[in-house]
Formats: structure tokens, C-alpha cells, sequence
């Protein structure tokens, strides 16, 4: 055994899957850029969150029936969609698909 690693894995250390293992960046900068790509990786997960609640509260407000809360709930939603693709999050495609779903579902309340 090298390092603690069973024989046989240590050409793998870099891709190593196993659970008691984690590769350390041994270069200053790629340990920087490692914390960087962490908190990043946070903080889209927030952004993430974000638009996935306001979609929700469109889809609740349809399951009850409320247009009135349903088209507000999706007139809040939208410039939150809109700006985590700017941001780079979701795909233009994904939030557009997001988007038409939503309207769909709001526009088959009133028929």
C-alpha cells in the first residue's frame, strides 16, 4: 500500500471514486481555485433554490384554483427566471420551457 491506498489504485488517485478518498490540489493556485469553484458551486445552489420556489408558488396557486394569485405568483416568477439565465444557471431553453409550462397552466384555470 502507497499513502493508505489498496495496491492497485494508485494510478487512479486522481479519479479515484471511493469514499474514504479525496484528491488534494498540491499547487497553491489550483487549491485556490478549488475554494473558489466550492463557493461558487453555494452559492448557484441558492440562485438555484430561488427559482425553483417562485416556480412553485405559481404551481400551488394553480392546484388551489386562484387565477388572481396564480398570475401574480407567475409575474414574480419570470424576472427571477429570466435572471438566472443571465446569470448563466439555467439554459435559455430550460427557462423558456419553464415559462411556457407556467403560462399553460395558468391560462387552463380560466377555461
Amino acid at each position: 500500500m502507497i499513502d493508505n491506498i489498496p495496491a492497485g489504485a494508485n494510478n487512479t488517485r486522481l479519479f479515484c471514486s471511493k469514499t474514504w478518498f479525496k484528491p488534494v490540489a498540491n499547487i497553491k493556485s489550483a487549491r485556490k481555485r478549488a475554494r473558489q469553484a466550492e463557493k461558487t458551486r453555494k452559492h448557484n445552489m441558492g440562485l438555484r433554490s430561488a427559482m425553483r420556489s417562485s416556480i412553485k408558488n405559481v404551481v400551488k396557486a394553480c392546484d388551489k384554483g386562484d387565477k388572481e394569485a396564480a398570475s401574480a405568483a407567475y409575474k414574480a416568477a419570470v424576472p427571477v427566471i429570466d435572471s438566472m439565465v443571465n446569470k448563466g444557471i439555467v439554459n435559455k431553453n430550460k427557462a423558456a420551457r419553464h415559462k411556457s409550462r407556467l403560462n399553460a397552466r395558468i391560462k387552463a384555470l380560466s377555461a
